[in-house]
């Protein structure tokens, strides 16, 4: 019943930055943590950023002083900021949203960081 729609991904160079953003749609009942992850080519689905329903963030070390994660409860989303990115960045961004019977995930969005 809810479906989560990022967008934001893009093409861009080293040390230039983004910002993702991911909206929920559909009926929610109750909306807990939100969360960033991503996926590189040839590797495994990784956590990225983590928001609270409180706003209390957690990032992966990967990120942590380039990242911010930040939600907007009333439009019911939830967008990453980053800054200087990296070539190892470069990855399918996912988001996913937590809900009362679980988590949600959207379809992804694509970002490529060029050196």
């Amino acid at each position: 019943q809810v479906r989560l729609v990022e967008s934001g991904g893009g093409s861009v160079q080293a040390g230039e930055s983004l910002r993702l953003s991911c909206a929920a749609f559909g009926s929610i009942f109750k909306i807990g943590g939100m969360g960033w992850y991503r996926q590189a080519p040839e590797k495994q689905r990784e956590f990225v950023a983590s928001i609270s329903s409180g706003g209390t963030t957690t990032y992966a070390d990967s990120v942590k002083g380039r990242f911010t994660i930040s939600r907007d409860n009333a439009k019911t989303t939830v967008s990453l900021q980053m800054n200087s990115l990296k070539p190892e960045d470069t990855a399918v961004y996912y988001c996913q949203i937590v809900v009362n019977y679980g988590s949600v995930w959207g379809q992804g969005t694509r970002v490529t960081v060029s050196s």
